[in-house]
Formats: structure tokens, sequence, C-alpha cells
């Protein structure tokens, strides 16, 4: 069963409408119960929202280590990662090696980065059928600085270049949002549902 986990911090009914449209059954719920296949989705605030998955973290982190297919969207991409510098210092999940930083201020870009940006496809699975240059939805103030430059699955620009998406064999993550994304975020998210 595929699991969008609600731990209070995510855009959950958009996520679980295009796991729907998709076709494939999806429960909204608080716990890893019956998951075959996990989505973290996100909206929030990195040290908060490891608060709010407490006891949840090394359930989540065991259900990865075992194969099982794991997708973390925007801030659940972000807690993939082994530290956060949002508002201080904060430990994520640790499945991906490296940090969360704060964009650069660039003069004329504003933060957060909201809008549309081109991928640089570099995963040839997770990205499958997907056209370097495919435009998907950003909205975030903060990115994964990867220390592996093999788990980039694809990249964007703005002011800096930066992972837009990340995959280690069962663990991928977009920073962007594929559920608004149009036919392209769908295609992606089907690559995942589909794996």
């Amino acid at each position: 069963m595929i699991v969008v986990l609600d731990y209070g911090m995510g855009n959950l009914r958009s996520v679980e409408k295009a796991i729907d449209f998709l076709g494939y059954p999806c429960s909204v719920q608080p716990t890893l119960t019956g998951a075959t296949k996990l989505v973290i989705p996100g909206v929030g605030a990195f040290a908060k929202a490891m608060e709010h998955l407490g006891p949840l973290a090394d359930e989540i982190r065991a259900f990865a280590r075992s194969g099982n297919p794991l997708l973390g969207i925007c801030l659940g991409q972000q807690l993939l990662f082994d530290e956060s510098e949002e508002m201080g210092r904060a430990r994520g999940l640790g499945l991906l090696p490296g940090r969360v930083r704060y964009l650069p201020k660039t003069e004329g870009l504003k933060v957060p980065h909201m809008g549309w940006n081109a991928l640089k496809v570099r995963d040839k699975i997770f990205l499958s059928g997907i056209d370097p240059g495919s435009q998907v939805y950003f909205v975030h103030s903060l990115y994964t600085d990867c220390e592996d430059p093999d788990c980039v699955a694809a990249t964007t620009e703005y002011g800096i270049e930066f992972p837009a998406a990340v995959r280690r064999d069962n663990v991928w993550g977009t920073q962007f949002h594929p559920e608004k994304s149009g036919i392209i975020g769908l295609a992606i998210l089907r690559n995942f549902l589909a794996w």
C-alpha cells in the first residue's frame, strides 16, 4: 500500500489527489502501518518537522534501509539528509549524505524561490521520459547540498545550481512539487509509483 505520511506538516491532499489521478490507491495516515511505499510531503520548518516525526523517525529509517521505496517532496526531501542549518542546526533522517542550506541572496532573485524552473536531468530511472529543460514548480528557501554527486538525479539553477531531485537506490526526493508541476510532475510521480 502507498502511504502518504500525515505528520502535521504536509500538503497532503494535493499529493493524495495526484496519486489517485494516476490510478494508484493510497492512504493518508499518521503511521507506516501497511506501507509498501512511503511518501513524505512537507511544507514548513525542518526542526519542527523532525519534532513532529518523533518516534516515527527510526521506523522511517528502518523502512528505507529494508529496501522499501520512499519519496520525500520539498521539505520531505530535505528531511532525508543529515542535517539542516534552518533556524539553527537540526539533525535529519540521515538517509542521504549532506546538509540543507539557505539559498544565497542573489541580486535580482527573491527568496523564497517560487516558480517554474528547468531541470537538468541526470537519473534515467527517476526521470525516465523527462526531457532536459522540462519545467517543474518550486516553493522553497533552502536547498540540499548533497555530498554524493551520484545521488543527484537532476539539478536546476536559481542563483546557484542545486539538486532539484535526488535518488539513492530506493530513496527518492524532489525539492520541487511534482503534484503541482502539471504533466511533467505527474510523469515523475508515476515513475516512483511504478518502480
